[in-house]
């Protein structure tokens, strides 16, 4: 039986255990890789099921549209909507569609791990930098965002009254 991935938690980092995330990449990617390719699998072997539904449908209608209450002429629309009508279709083609959206949430987790590679290369640089060494807190870079807009706005009011001043003022 295979590992029931948990994505959300799978693709965030621990920046405190780099070295441990990294020994885990390979093996997540891996794991989101082979889901993906078994969903996919799973999809295919879905979409001939339905083939094989519809042509039996289609067959039966053919030979005996009676028994699917058709009292129209028999056409190739008709056999399609009666086809569609069917419990069976339906329920199979339900199960195609829920597929469907789990592959696109698997692609969406094996694009996040690479991101997540991408972004523990960058820490781990980062990291060899002696970025987050030293006794000092790394830096809020939002507080520090906002103190240099209000410094501009300082220096701009400035700049205004000194262009406004009149030459007595001085």
């Amino acid at each position: 039986m295979e590992e029931k991935l948990n994505y959300q938690e799978d693709i965030e980092i621990d920046n405190s255990a780099l070295d441990v995330e990294w020994l885990r990449q390979a093996s997540l990617t891996f794991k989101f890789c082979k889901t993906e390719a078994n969903i996919k699998k799973e999809i295919d072997i879905k979409e001939v099921v339905l083939g094989l539904i519809r042509a039996d449908l289609d067959k039966q209608i053919r030979m005996n549209p009676e028994e699917f209450e058709i009292t129209t002429k028999l056409t190739e629309t008709v056999i399609n909507n009666t086809i569609l009508e069917d419990d069976e279709y339906k329920r199979c083609f339900r199960v195609l569609l829920e597929q469907k959206y789990e592959l696109a949430v698997a692609k969406a987790a094996v694009k996040s791990i690479d991101s997540k590679k991408t972004a523990l290369e960058s820490l781990v640089k980062l990291h060899g930098q002696q970025y987050f060494a030293g006794p000092s807190v790394p830096r809020d870079l939002s507080k520090e965002w906002e103190a240099k807009e209000q410094q501009e706005k300082i220096n701009q009011k400035i700049q205004i009254k000194k262009r406004t001043r009149k030459p007595h003022d001085k």
